[in-house]
C-alpha cells in the first residue's frame, strides 16, 4: 500500500563551498630612526641635487620624502667654480660646482620659512672654510626654527675652501666634529669622503668627537678630458664622480663603516631604483639619500619612496627596520 503522500525525490548535495578569510595586507612601516631624529621613511633627497628643497615643491609631493638635505650653506654667499660644471661620464656624471650657495642669512630669511610648510624633515648641509666658520654657520641655524639636523659636509672634492681637507686626517675629523658639536643642540651628522686610505678610522674619529650619524658617502676625485679641444672637460679641471658607477665601490664603504661604529649610517651613491636603496639597508644603512638621479627624473626620490611600500608588501616585510636584522645575520 502507497504512502497517502505523495513522493518526492531527496534533495540533490549542495556542492562543499570553502571559504577563504581574505584580510587586508598590513600596513608597511617605513620609518626609520637616525638617533633622536626620526623620519617617516628613509628616502633623502642628497645636498647639491635638489636646491634648497622648496624649488622642487610644484613638481614633487614633498611630505612624501623622509628628508631633504638642502643645498650646502656658507656663512657669506659663494659663487662656485668656473664654468663648465657638468658633464657626463660612462654610468655617471662629473659635477664641479663649487659649492655656490646663498649663504645661511639668506637661506634662513628666503627659504627656510617656506618649507615649514611641510612636515619633511629638512636637514642643513653646512661648511666653512675653517673650524670656527662650522660653528658659526651652525649658531645662525641654531637661532631659527624648521631644521631637524645638520649634516657636516667635511668632504666636498672641488672647492678649494674647507671640504675635503678636514674630511682626510682623523685628527682634522675630530676637531671640527668636536666645535660642531658644542655649537649645535640638533643632531649632527657628518658627510664622510671616499677619497681617503681608511674610511673606517675617519668614520670612528667623528663618532669619537660627537657625530649623531654618517653619510657614506660624498663624490670620487676624478676628471674627464675632450679630446678635440684638448682640455678638461670642467672649468675646474677636476671634480666629482657620481651615479651608477660608483654605487658599487660605495656600497662596500657602508659595509665597512657599519663594522667599525655604533651610530647610524646613511647611504649615499648611484641610487636610481627601489633594489638600489635595499641594498643600501641590506649592508647596515638606516637611510639613504637620492643624488645625482634627479637631474634624470627630478621625482625618484618620491617614486622611489612609493616604490619602498610596494616592495615590502610583495616581501612580505611589514616594518622596514626588519631589513636591519637581515644585516646583521649577514655580516655576523
Amino acid at each position: 500500500m502507497r504512502d497517502q503522500f505523495p513522493q518526492t525525490r531527496p534533495a540533490p548535495a549542495r556542492p562543499r563551498v570553502t571559504i577563504f578569510l581574505v584580510t587586508a595586507p598590513a600596513a608597511v612601516d617605513l620609518s626609520v630612526s637616525l638617533g633622536a631624529l626620526r623620519l617617516s621613511n628613509p628616502i633623502l633627497a642628497a645636498s647639491g641635487t635638489f636646491a634648497y628643497g622648496i624649488e622642487f615643491a610644484h613638481l614633487v609631493d614633498l611630505n612624501r620624502l623622509g628628508g631633504i638635505v638642502v643645498k650646502g650653506l656658507s656663512l657669506e654667499p659663494m659663487e662656485g667654480a668656473p664654468a663648465p660644471r657638468l658633464c657626463e661620464t660612462p654610468s655617471g656624471m662629473l659635477n664641479a660646482v663649487g659649492l655656490q650657495n646663498i649663504g645661511v642669512g639668506a637661506f634662513v630669511a628666503e627659504k627656510l620659512p617656506a618649507l615649514r610648510a611641510y612636515r619633511t624633515a629638512i636637514i642643513a648641509n653646512v661648511f666653512g672654510s675653517s673650524v670656527e666658520e662650522y660653528a658659526e654657520v651652525i649658531a645662525v641655524l641654531e637661532a631659527a626654527e624648521g631644521v631637524a639636523a645638520y649634516e657636516l659636509n667635511i668632504s666636498c672634492p672641488n672647492t678649494a675652501r674647507g671640504g675635503i681637507q678636514f674630511g682626510s686626517d682623523p685628527a682634522m675629523v675630530a676637531e671640527v666634529v668636536q666645535r660642531a658639536r658644542r655649537a649645535a643642540k640638533r643632531p649632527l651628522w657628518v658627510k664622510l669622503s671616499p677619497n681617503v686610505t681608511d674610511i673606517a678610522a675617519i668614520a670612528r674619529a667623528a663618532e669619537g668627537a660627537g657625530a649623531d650619524a654618517l653619510t657614506v658617502a660624498n663624490t670620487y676625485t676624478a676628471m674627464s678630458v675632450d679630446v678635440h679641444s684638448r682640455r678638461p672637460r670642467l672649468g675646474n679641471v677636476t671634480g666629482g664622480l657620481s651615479g651608477p658607477a660608483i654605487k658599487p665601490i660605495t656600497l662596500r664603504l657602508v659595509y665597512e663603516v657599519t663594522r667599525a661604529v655604533q651610530i647610524p649610517i646613511i647611504g649615499l651613491g648611484g641610487i636610481e631604483t627601489v633594489e638600489d636603496a635595499v641594498e643600501y639597508m641590506l649592508v647596515g644603512a638606516s637611510a639613504v639619500q637620492i643624488g645625482t638621479a634627479h637631474f634624470a627624473d627630478p621625482k625618484v626620490s618620491e617614486r622611489i619612496a612609493g616604490g619602498l611600500v610596494r616592495w615590502c608588501e610583495y616581501n612580505n616585510i611589514t616594518a622596514i627596520n626588519g631589513l636591519q636584522e637581515d644585516w646583521k645575520r649577514f655580516s655576523a
